[in-house]
């Protein structure tokens, strides 16, 4: 008998689901592993074009001059410039926020009709209601409602940290994509930090450094993966659970 192929594909599933169990069993029995270093992967990806081949190199200086033709300054420009090429990021973040709300409303309504006259009929409703109706009172309604509603959110982050990234493209207009990773792993806990972005030249230091406040579609994350990470997250059916709780 032929399986359909729903059926098919939720078995394969199964089956290929303690593969790819085997890298969480291992990294909870041996810790994390550290990245191969290589060339920065897309951290953030992009949709503006980039220029991908690196620039010609200055050219030495002609005869009877100290000047290169293609260089910045009268000596050497040790700026990052090119694909490839390193700058450090300073990421100094010091944020505070502090909202409080509070609402407070109320109402009250009430509505009081009577037919005392309606084309004679009033005598024969009588007759047919209960003995206690009036027509000068036939219809009275009150309501009252009340709400009250307070929220506060207080805030703080603060990250002193210092990568160095790498230029991975140069945009039409000459600012630079960077981009940046860091791993230290100590004992069973890898602490990452990644960083990418776009920025000016002219915002680059003459130290070769850049601020994160420098920084265009910043993209900084500080995170790590471990025993330690692993206590602090919220298991995965609780998180489940609350997410698709109504109430």
């Amino acid at each position: 008998m032929r399986l359909r192929r729903p059926a098919a594909l939720i078995l394969l599933a199964l089956g290929l689901a303690p593969l790819a169990a085997c890298s969480t069993v291992t990294e909870a029995v041996r810790g994390p592993e550290l990245a191969p270093v290589g060339y920065p992967a897309a951290l953030a990806p992009i949709t503006q074009p980039v220029i991908s081949s690196r620039e010609p190199l200055p050219q030495p200086a002609s005869a009877n001059s100290l000047w290169r033709t293609g260089a910045r300054a009268f000596f050497i420009d040790q700026r990052a410039s090119r694909p490839g090429d390193i700058l450090t990021v300073l990421i100094d973040i010091d944020d505070s926020a502090k909202t409080t709300n509070a609402t407070q409303s109320s109402r009250t309504s009430g509505i009081k009709a009577g037919v005392p006259h309606f084309l004679g009929l009033e005598s024969t409703l009588g007759k047919i209601l209960p003995g206690a109706y009036d027509p000068a009172n036939a219809i009275e309604t009150n309501s009252t409602s009340s709400n009250a509603g307070a929220g506060q959110v207080n805030r703080s982050e603060k990250i002193s940290l210092t990568i160095a990234a790498v230029v991975t493209g140069i945009l039409p207009n000459g600012n630079l994509v960077i981009q940046g990773t860091q791993e230290v792993r100590t004992n069973t806990d890898l602490r990452q930090l990644t960083v990418a972005g776009i920025v000016r030249p002219e915002d680059i230091s003459s130290s070769n450094t850049v601020r994160h406040t420098q920084i265009a579609e910043a993209r900084i994350n500080y995170g790590g993966r471990g025993d330690i990470a692993r206590v602090q997250k919220t298991p995965a059916g609780q998180s489940l659970v609350e997410k698709f709780n109504p109430f």
